[in-house]
């Protein structure tokens, strides 16, 4: 009963981090811009948010100024794909590194320090039901609107003006230009708000699910998340399946070594990101579904905006 709880209930919080950044990265790439320095922008988010956050002792400025110091990043980015037409890919990677660099810059004066992690919500008659309670209703505020989020992208992009909007530029710019859709416009919001998701992401792991920063402290999240768009095919709902299963997982090691699993200590630290690649290679063994679900113009730079 107690693993039940602890994997499962742990899963929402240990998947928080990475479903901000991957329903950023959803929107980014349905408007047809593959954004690799998603791993760069979550560390930036992570290490300024930790340091307004000591500094002030505000998490909700923490959250805002990781959020906005990401989506500051995610404007180089959007500079070099969308002004000077930069290789998305190379861009991507250029920015991400960059990132990197920036976030150990910003977070040198805090190395190994910790803060007070957001409390808990308590919510009364829901939190005290045996099993259910604690699964579901023992969380921070960031955790429910981490799940609120799925529901509103996908709501936006399936639902609105905005929405068809950033997915006529996702599959062929060109006709959404001469449609009178400002392509580079709405690649850029999209590239602006997949930065600041990620800010966000990173934010919660350095100030609410470790509290505490550390240089790595990202540790592959953001490229987890890159994967995790494909793996839900450009869906929401199957991205966010996707970031719970890759949480729960890595609540599953500790789980097991907690219970004296022998195995390597490494193969379990290993075993979200080895899941995650095995799950990538079999759904990409489907290439017509791949290529239903694909942003045709995905990768693709836009010129002739008219």
């Amino acid at each position: 009963m107690d693993t039940l709880v602890f994997v499962i209930g742990g899963m929402l919080a240990a998947a928080t981090s990475i479903l901000f950044a991957s329903l950023g990265e959803t929107v980014s790439e349905r408007a047809g811009v593959l954004n690799l320095s998603v791993e760069g922008m979550m560390a930036t988010g992570a290490a300024a948010a930790f340091g307004i956050a000591t500094l002030s002792g505000s998490h909700a400025l923490g959250f805002i100024g990781g959020g906005l110091a990401a989506g500051l990043l995610s404007m180089v980015f959007a500079a070099l794909v969308l002004v000077f037409y930069a290789n998305q890919v190379a861009a991507g990677l250029a920015v991400g590194i960059l990132g990197l660099g920036i976030s150990a810059f910003i977070g040198k004066p805090f190395e190994g320090n910790t803060i007070e992690k957001i409390p808990k919500l308590d919510i009364p008659g829901l939190s005290d039901v045996v099993l259910v309670g604690p699964i579901l209703f023992h969380h921070d505020v960031m955790v429910y609107l981490a799940c609120a989020m799925i529901f509103i992208v996908a709501y936006v992009l399936k639902r609105t003006q905005l929405g068809r909007m950033i997915r006529a530029v996702g599959e062929n710019p060109q006709a959404a230009a001469s449609n009178g859709i400002p392509v580079r416009l709405v690649r850029c919001g999209a590239i602006g708000f997949g930065g600041f998701m990620a800010g966000i992401g990173g934010a919660y792991l350095s100030t609410a699910y470790t509290a505490l920063w550390a240089e790595g402290l990202i540790s592959g999240r953001g490229w987890i998340a890159v994967a995790l768009v494909v793996f839900g095919s450009w869906l929401p709902f199957r991205v966010a399946l996707g970031a719970y299963l890759f949480g729960g997982i890595s609540l599953l090691e500790l789980s097991l070594q907690s219970h004296g699993v022998k195995l390597p200590s490494q193969l379990l630290s290993a075993s979200p990101y080895l899941v995650t690649i095995l799950l990538l290679a079999f759904i990409s063994r489907d290439q017509y579904r791949l290529r239903l679900s694909r942003p045709m113009a995905l990768g693709q730079t836009y010129r002739n905006e008219s």
